[in-house]
């Protein structure tokens, strides 16, 4: 997560009050950048003196388990006050890209005795799941919301909160994305089949569906070997999810002095660092005259590009430019795309 930009209205404006949250920086940015949101500590697991600064020092009263102890962990350095805990239920693979339930989630038997810890303890209670980063299968919500419903009703607890997760995805390069809408639909229709408190608050955290598409990169052609191109980002910088997705992100080639060739060839591709990891898995389709000093622009990296890049070997992508308007529309010479 990054700070926003200077002049950044702010998300209230945009009607945005509540943020899923995974760790202390994250809370400390929200809350202080905008006292009047609200942050939900969503990670299950958490370190005690996390726990206890989200609690006393940014209000943070809503927190996420999948497990016994963690459950401990937070009525220790909370007390339990005011508190609202939320049971993660582990689902089943559904295609994502991503599979987080490897990671987190309780099965539905020891989900249940949490609910029931939870309520015990004088806390409110709710279920959340999450089926998976980039996930393409809509109908995966419905199923896990059977699931919810199993364990609510083996639990005997009524929940005061749903979460409903994410993984909502966005629309890379050879990838058929089905429509939001579908996803909607198949979460109402599980949602109808659930029985549950009037007041209860379902929420989800839209990820990259909603982002991705909002910044693209912007890197340099340092050298050309033939059919390899290095440039000045990488796997170790904005472009590590072409390697752990596998998602292949479009480009195009700019060129500031000139045409490009209309003719087009695959190039391997080549990070900055000294790393022979940094190598792209899936080469660009580019003009075949791509030379030093040419720029490409990556799309499509909204949603973990900044977030996930790093620092290694001193290289790093260190100007961010916010843009009211495409200004390459202007100039469609300039710009070269396969249609990718």
């Amino acid at each position: 997560m990054q700070p926003p930009s200077a002049g950044f209205a702010g998300p209230a404006d945009a009607g945005i009050r509540h943020f899923d949250t995974a760790s202390l920086p994250e809370i400390a940015l929200i809350r202080e950048m905008f006292p009047d949101t609200s942050a939900y500590f969503m990670h299950p697991v958490k370190a005690r003196a996390v726990i206890r600064t989200s609690y006393e020092v940014y209000g943070v009263r809503h927190f996420v388990i999948d497990h016994p102890s963690e459950l401990i962990k937070v009525m220790d350095e909370t007390g339990g006050e005011g508190v609202s805990i939320i049971v993660r239920v582990a689902t089943p693979h559904a295609g994502a890209t991503f599979d987080l339930s490897t990671k987190f989630g309780a099965g539905p038997g020891l989900a249940a005795e949490l609910l029931r810890a939870v309520r015990g303890a004088g806390c409110q209670a709710g279920l959340a799941f999450h089926v998976g980063s980039q996930c393409l299968s809509p109908r995966a919500y419905r199923t896990a919301l059977g699931l919810i419903g199993e364990v609510a009703g083996a639990a005997g607890v009524d929940i005061h909160f749903l979460d409903v997760g994410g993984g909502f995805p966005a629309a890379y390069k050879g990838v058929e994305t089905p429509p939001l809408s579908a996803y909607m639909d198949e979460i109402d229709a599980g949602l109808a089949g659930l029985e549950l408190r009037r007041d209860c608050v379902t929420m989800c955290e839209p990820g990259r569906a909603m982002v991705a598409s909002g910044c693209s990169l912007v890197v340099q052609v340092l050298l050309r070997k033939e059919h390899q191109i290095y440039i000045n980002d990488g796997v170790h910088g904005s472009l590590s999810e072409m390697v752990t997705g596998p998602l292949r992100m479009p480009v195009r080639l700019i060129r500031l002095d000139g045409d490009p060739s209309d003719r087009y060839a695959d190039f391997a591709v080549a990070g900055p660092t000294c790393d022979s990891v940094d190598m792209l898995p899936f080469p660009f389709r580019l003009p075949e005259d791509i030379r030093e000093g040419d720029w490409l622009e990556i799309g499509q990296l909204g949603a973990y590009g900044s977030a996930l890049r790093t620092q290694f070997n001193g290289f790093y992508p260190d100007t961010f430019v916010e843009l009211r308007d495409d200004p390459f529309i202007e100039s469609p010479s300039r710009a070269r795309s396969p249609g990718a």
